[in-house]
């Protein structure tokens, strides 16, 4: 069993602080993308095949930049190649403003079940600031083209720290986003992406950001709204009504096993993280051979596996399972960790709590300190 991110890497806009892999749509070749990710899908199944997968989701760039007609190859293609029942999650990313009933049937029609929107914020003049195309008001009519489509799993993502934006301001967006009363909520700090524009702009002294104490701030009042509101804060960014957690963020805070499929996409399966080409003419080419389009491969060994399963795992609220830990490695838990969790107990960094390790309050607050301590090199020169 295993889960599926598929890349889409076109957008008809691109945003001040955006590093992900993509491209201008206007130009690009769409059709043939899409075909060579259907190749893609088949290749990577013939050496790793798998008789169900877990979670599908599709993001970008912008999947609802494509056609009605693109996006009906593409999820038709996806759900020929890739073994899939109604209860398993199939999640696309989409755009305010770029939803209209016709993708959203194409959608319904090939077993999309969940939508995840990037809304950033409800501030007209943020939004510019950002280089988001869309509006406020966008935001609402596609709610309401959705609703009418009786299409209810959506989740939407916030970005805080933003420049010049201010505790008001973010209040703001937090109630507007709470009065939507959605199943699932991400909350982002901002953060000064390498090759952005707003990279570019913060070293020329242009960019004035928020300090990190009013970012501090704004996450704890982020958590005070949602959980008040009855979403559960259930790993770092992520906030849900019990039991509509994303089922793929999961698949990666728990460690497990995914397809990566796309141009720049990186994927987990066995024990190799790998990552494809980037650039769409150097992903395309070997594809045309009928060859996969991976640059880089990293064969994990089980150090490494057991360092990422606390580095990920710790980032979930109710934290790592000792006894799964114990399950999957050859090492005991409390042979490997013990000594260090003991210390960050008395720290008040972690606690131990119905067979789960998980971070304190404070220990959210210093995270990367926490992580740091379950390095094993770290582990083998303390003891």
């Amino acid at each position: 069993m295993t889960s599926a991110y598929i890349h889409i890497p076109f957008c008809e806009h691109i945003c001040f602080y955006c590093d992900f892999n993509k491209v201008f749509i206007e130009g690009q070749p769409v059709d043939e993308y899409i075909e060579a990710l259907l190749k893609e899908i088949e290749l990577t199944k013939e050496l790793h095949p798998s008789d169900k997968t877990e979670t599908i989701y599709i993001g970008g760039g912008t999947p609802t930049s494509l056609s009605a007609k693109q996006l009906d190859r593409l999820l038709g293609g996806v759900r020929q190649r890739l073994p899939f029942d109604s209860s398993d999650e199939f999640t696309v990313e989409a755009n305010p403003g770029d939803l209209t009933m016709d993708k959203i049937h194409v959608m319904q029609k090939y077993g999309v079940n969940r939508l995840s929107m990037g809304v950033q914020t409800f501030d007209d003049r943020l939004l510019k600031k950002i280089g988001r195309k869309h509006t406020a008001r966008d935001v609402f009519e596609t709610m309401a083209l959705l609703e009418k489509a009786d299409f209810k799993n959506v989740s939407i993502d916030l970005i805080y720290a933003l420049p010049n934006q201010t505790m008001e301001s973010f209040e703001d967006t937090l109630t507007k986003a709470i009065d939507l009363d959605l199943p699932h909520y991400s909350m982002y700090s901002l953060i000064l992406e390498n090759k952005t524009m707003f990279y570019n702009w913060a070293r020329q002294g242009r960019l004035h950001l928020p300090g990190i104490d009013v970012e501090g701030d704004m996450f704890e009042r982020a958590i005070e709204r949602m959980e008040k509101a009855g979403k559960i804060q259930y790993e770092v960014s992520n906030f849900s009504e019990p039991n509509q957690e994303s089922r793929h963020n999961l698949v990666y805070w728990n460690n497990e096993h995914y397809y990566g499929l796309g141009a720049g996409a990186s994927g987990y399966l066995g024990n190799i993280r790998y990552k494809n080409h980037g650039p769409i003419q150097h992903y395309l080419e070997p594809l045309r051979k009928n060859q996969l389009p991976i640059i880089t491969t990293e064969d994990l060994s089980v150090k490494h596996q057991m360092e990422e399963e606390l580095f990920l795992g710790l980032r979930k609220r109710n934290g790592v399972s000792i006894a799964h830990f114990d399950e999957k490695f050859p090492q005991k838990f409390d042979d490997v960790y013990g000594m260090v969790v003991q210390d960050l107990i008395k720290d008040g960094m972690v606690q131990v709590q119905n067979g789960h390790l998980s971070l304190s309050e404070k220990g959210l607050i210093l995270g990367n300190d926490v992580f740091e301590k379950f390095l094993l090199d770290k582990v083998d020169h303390a003891t």
